[in-house]
């Protein structure tokens, strides 16, 4: 038998995990995964995943991949996961694709969403997967922001601290290409950050919700943001966005 590469496409709600990645303690999306999907191919398997997901946080399309040896064809390795795995994740595709496929290093891509709730009174049914915002944020600021960042920055500012060794040299560093961003009000009250980049730095989402957040109310201006950016310190930068108003929409590869 040879080894065969299958690529998953995930759903998942993150409220009772902690977070996409396998940890001690805690229960994770890939170690739930990884434990059914070795007990239908009765072998071990490491799931590698298109990058991680904090506690909370939810996906759409979260894109995985692992190599096996089962000759399990892919819509019967969908239907026994889905009838295996908790409400709570589903798999929404299965194919098989070239050895040299990797879920992260071949991704080229990735959007995020980010909804908040303005109203007074945030609906029950929403307080899990929308933060509330109850202010009257003030719109045209906030755009302005969004089109600040598009295109290639150093994204220090909005890091999480301590996520990255910032003595050491190549790669990246804090850089990364905004390629498009969104705003957009799904009904009454409702609100949607969209945000695609070609990688986005730990917590960088959330730190610049929540500091465009703070421009929509007015405790800063779009000058201030614009310098924020610019001083690539995250000391500068204002408060990190809850956890559960982020979704991983999609991630986009060559095919």
């Amino acid at each position: 038998m040879t080894d065969r590469n299958l690529r998953l496409t995930i759903a998942y709600d993150g409220t009772d995990f902690c977070g996409w990645q396998k940890q001690k303690n805690g229960i994770s999306v890939q170690g739930v995964l990884e434990e059914k999907l070795s007990i239908i191919t009765d072998n071990p398997v490491t799931l590698h995943g298109a990058g991680r997901t904090d506690a909370g946080v939810h996906a759409l399309a979260m894109t995985a991949h692992f190599h096996t040896r089962s000759t399990i064809d892919s819509a019967a390795l969908q239907n026994g996961l889905n009838s295996m795995l908790p409400q709570s994740i589903r798999i929404a595709g299965v194919s098989e694709v070239p050895l040299a496929f990797h879920a992260r290093f071949s991704a080229k891509a990735k959007t995020y969403l980010y909804r908040i709730y303005t109203g007074p009174i945030l609906p029950p049914t929403e307080r899990l997967y929308t933060v509330h915002v109850p202010f009257n944020l003030d719109l045209e600021p906030m755009k302005s922001c969004l089109t600040l960042i598009c295109g290639p920055h150093d994204f220090s500012s909005f890091e999480a601290s301590g996520s990255r060794d910032r003595a050491r040299t190549g790669g990246r560093g804090g850089v990364r290409t905004i390629l498009t961003t969104g705003f957009k009000q799904l009904n009454t009250d409702m609100y949607q950050f969209e945000f695609t980049g070609d990688g986005f730095l730990r917590h960088m989402v959330r730190n610049l919700v929540g500091t465009i957040l703070e421009v929509g109310m007015k405790r800063r201006s779009v000058d201030e943001f614009k310098r924020i950016l610019a001083a690539k310190d995250r000391s500068k930068a204002g408060s990190t966005a809850p956890a559960h108003g982020l979704y991983l929409k999609e991630i986009f590869y060559h095919d």
